[in-house]
């Protein structure tokens, strides 16, 4: 199974917010520094996991992201679920497969994707985050090789 990077960006950021003080705000821009990713995309990533209820955006001059919820209640199978696009593992109809009517590759490949999702629903964020100390210093040296970037 390969995430899009879409759900890659929206991982990250959740993890880069579950390692910031509780409440702490933190900017889109700051995130797509840190990672060195597009802020135009990962605006989309982080209005999306906003909608679903795992980020809080703060509007306005002082405004920024933080987490809406604790890490041991965010699930990752299901920010998985609601950031993928394609959870069937197979597009049959683009461009249109002749071998839709006897086809057994897309039920194998649909029992392995409830698999892997099922595997991931067993995590939370704050399992991924378990080792805050080591991410905040991966964290810590991305920030100054961001700052030093743009200077």
């Amino acid at each position: 199974m390969k995430l899009t990077t879409y759900t890659d960006f929206g991982l990250r950021t959740l993890m880069y917010l579950a390692t910031l003080p509780e409440g702490e705000l933190t900017s889109v821009a700051q995130v797509s520094r840190l990672y060195d990713i597009s802020r135009n995309h990962l605006v989309k990533v982080v209005n999306q996991l906003a909608r679903e209820g795992y980020l809080h955006a703060v509007r306005g001059k002082n405004g920024g992201i933080r987490l809406a919820r604790s890490p041991e209640e965010i699930n990752v199978g299901k920010v998985i679920r609601a950031l993928e696009n394609n959870l069937k593992g197979v597009d049959c109809g683009s461009p249109a497969c002749y071998l839709v009517p006897a086809c057994r590759l897309r039920d194998a490949l649909r029992l392995a994707m409830d698999a892997f999702l099922q595997v991931m629903e067993g995590y939370t964020l704050a399992d991924l985050t378990g080792n805050r100390e080591e991410l905040m210093v991966i964290f810590s040296q991305l920030e100054v090789q961001a700052g030093n970037s743009s200077s």
